[in-house]
């Protein structure tokens, strides 16, 4: 009988979130030098340059922090922002930036670094993290104003003790100012620490969808079975016991909730029926393409769990990106079953 994640219900210890908080294993060996540039796009040229200067002046400050009840105080640390669109290579630079830098240090999403914030309370997340020579944050959202507050005063801490922070946006060009009001919200909202980041545009097409074709159409149910069988490690779920299952774990599970799974097959996919359910989707999808996990589904194609509504709403680029990650998904499904 094929496994189901319905039916998975794992346990993390708050203290290991922590441990956690390294790339996805997708982005293992990416460096500085793995990176390479659109000829077409100078600003990913740049984006490589300053990366690797962010690195150097950044150890510096590490090496000159004098500790944490130092009557002197540490070293400031530096930030560095890297703004653009889905599928630029942002989130390749800000992994080779994290593999570039010393130990202790430490990388997660927005989200991953909320939910921790939240499992540790905040004066022990700034204590654990403070001892950290960086903190690259992938993907930071503006959508909650709670969550984007919380986070700034967590920089804020981190950056008076001495650790440098880097971030990627989730901005897309098609919004205001094609995507650089992102940058600007962000600055505004962490003011105090203004003066700290340096802000850098990377432009580009999806690479995700360059020369690809569209998504693949749905299998049957019988035929999504049949794989599902036949794949060892697969898991087989019906949509909505699926989305049933998500709303009774805290995000923070949904990595280990998908450990050791090779193929993802999901039954029965249609438009999520709310936001609730629409939002524990994109974080799952987030893990799946962080943990380079194929899926395959019967029903509605991918690119249709997100209804026009929920498009057109203020969690519009939350869910362009999971789709544009789970479509890839899907594809890699196609070629790997």
């Amino acid at each position: 009988m094929v496994a189901r994640l319905s039916d998975r219900n794992p346990v993390v210890s708050p203290d290991a979130l922590i441990d956690e908080m390294v790339p996805p294993s997708t982005f293992d060996e990416v460096r500085f030098d793995s990176y390479i540039p659109d000829p077409n796009e100078p600003s990913q040229s740049e984006a490589v340059a300053k990366a690797r200067d962010f690195v150097a002046r950044a150890s510096k400050v590490r090496s000159g922090k004098r500790g944490f009840f130092s009557r002197k105080g540490p070293s400031t640390g530096i930030g560095l922002y890297l703004d653009g669109g889905f599928g630029v290579g942002k989130t390749h630079l800000l992994a080779s930036i994290y593999h570039s830098m010393p130990e202790p240090k430490s990388f997660a999403t927005f989200v991953e670094v909320t939910h921790v914030v939240g499992a540790l309370g905040f004066m022990k997340a700034v204590e654990r993290l403070s001892e950290h020579t960086v903190l690259c944050i992938d993907e930071f959202e503006l959508d909650d104003p709670g969550d984007t507050m919380l986070v700034s005063r967590l920089l804020t801490e981190l950056t008076a003790n001495g650790v440098s922070v880097a971030a990627t946006s989730n901005t897309l060009p098609g919004q205001l100012g094609e995507g650089r009001f992102a940058a600007q919200d962000f600055l505004r909202e962490i003011r105090k620490l203004s003066s700290v980041f340096e802000t850098i545009r990377v432009d580009g097409p999806d690479y995700r969808h360059r020369d690809l074709p569209p998504a693949p159409d749905p299998r049957t149910d019988e035929e999504l079975t049949e794989v599902a069988e036949s794949t060892p490690g697969a898991t087989l779920d019906d949509f909505d016991a699926l989305c049933d299952h998500l709303s009774t774990l805290h995000p923070s599970k949904y990595k280990d909730l998908i450990e050791d799974v090779s193929l993802v097959c999901i039954s029965g996919v249609h438009p999520a029926r709310d936001q609730s359910v629409a939002l524990r989707l994109v974080v799952l999808a987030d893990r799946l393409y962080d943990a380079n996990i194929p899926v395959t589904v019967s029903g509605n194609k991918l690119d249709e769990i997100f209804t026009d509504e929920m498009l057109s709403g203020g969690y519009r680029k939350k869910y362009l990106r999971a789709t544009s990650r789970l479509l890839a998904l899907s594809r890699f499904a196609e070629s790997a079953v």
